[in-house]
């Protein structure tokens, strides 16, 4: 079982709250993370792409680094850590990103994936006039089809003449090739998004959808669609983790954070999100979950607890592993290698 980082390289990480640890995306912050989780044996690292905030109190995501300029850095600094840098679609050529991608591979051999961003949040594209129109939320897998076919081929070939619906190639060149495969993973949580998935991609990152019933029914919906090409594609499931010496220890920094919640941040997410009005993806759960700086879906207790949730969560069929965010990275990741991972099946 594979277990790896949801890197914060946005500030303060994946909590929405004026309470919990607050902190500004660096280099030399993730630099430390990736390098205390590959000593504790983590087998991967994923920073999303995120080009426009939420804004409120806590300036939610106002602060954000580049994903693959990130992920470049660090794999100089990395041995043996599977790193995926995320791109936005609509905002970057299949072919740049392709050679990209060869790039950051000839710093880190066979360690270098892409995870593909579809494009759900208008803002984030319409700030730079990149907007396709409103009907890129119907087109936006399609898309992503064609944008993956595009990068295969030319590290497979080292050239393309691709004629597509979005793309259209004349003799476009890339070498060098990469050194080996370049993972390709997505989150999509709607069924045109596993469809995706199952199509082109190896993994599936998805958001905590509760105990192993909810991830049971997850993972057959992602099976069902990858029967269908004949293709096996895993799921790796995302967990926010908070840890403390005691359960109860852990459940105060909970109840310390959901105090704390900003509301104006969700709030502005989640007129984002409603933009987007025939999903039943990412941004129709934003809309009907209870707004909560820590989610119910979070696993919350001492070294002991947590360990026990994960081992009952791993034997799930159809998981390939897991990746976590914590409310403070470098002592989670810390007490997690230390006293979690020993105790994990």
């Amino acid at each position: 079982m594979d277990y790896g980082l949801f890197i914060p390289i946005a500030n303060n990480g994946w909590i929405t709250s004026a309470t919990s640890p607050q902190y500004m995306p660096t280099f030399d912050l993730n630099k430390q993370i990736v390098q205390k989780a590959e000593k504790y044996g983590f087998k991967f690292a994923l920073s999303m792409i995120k080009l426009r905030g939420y804004g409120g109190e806590t300036e939610h995501w106002d602060y954000a680094l580049e994903s693959f300029t990130l992920m470049a850095g660090l794999a100089a600094v990395t041995e043996n850590m599977q790193l995926y840098a995320s791109v936005a679609t609509p905002t970057l050529h299949p072919a740049m990103v392709a050679r990209m991608a060869v790039t950051i591979d000839s710093i880190a051999p066979g360690r270098f994936g892409i995870n593909i961003v579809a494009g759900w949040n208008k803002s984030e594209y319409q700030q730079m006039g990149l907007w396709p129109g409103d009907e890129f939320y119907e087109l936006r897998y399609d898309y992503a089809s064609e944008y993956v076919t595009i990068m295969k081929e030319l590290w497979e070939t080292g050239r393309s003449d691709f004629k597509g619906k979005f793309f259209t190639l004349d003799d476009c060149r890339l070498l060098p090739k990469p050194t080996g495969d370049i993972k390709i993973v997505s989150a999509g949580a709607s069924t045109r998004g596993r469809r995706f998935t199952a199509e082109h991609c190896d993994y599936n990152f998805t958001g905590a959808i509760g105990g192993p019933e909810g991830i049971a029914e997850v993972n057959r919906a992602l099976a069902e669609e990858a029967d269908k090409t004949g293709r096996e594609v895993s799921t790796y499931l995302s967990y926010m983790v908070i840890l403390g010496e005691t359960d109860r220890d852990a459940q105060r920094k909970v109840d310390l954070y959901n105090s704390g919640l900003d509301y104006d941040a969700i709030a502005y997410m989640q007129s984002q999100a409603a933009l987007d009005t025939r999903s039943t993806g990412t941004s129709a759960k934003m809309l009907t979950r209870q707004p909560k700086a820590v989610h119910d879906g979070a696993i919350v207790g001492s070294p002991a607890t947590v360990a026990e949730k994960f081992n009952e969560l791993s034997v799930v069929p159809g998981t390939g592993g897991f990746m976590l965010t914590f409310d403070d990275f470098l002592e989670g990741t810390e007490v997690f290698g230390s006293e979690v991972m020993p105790l994990l099946a």
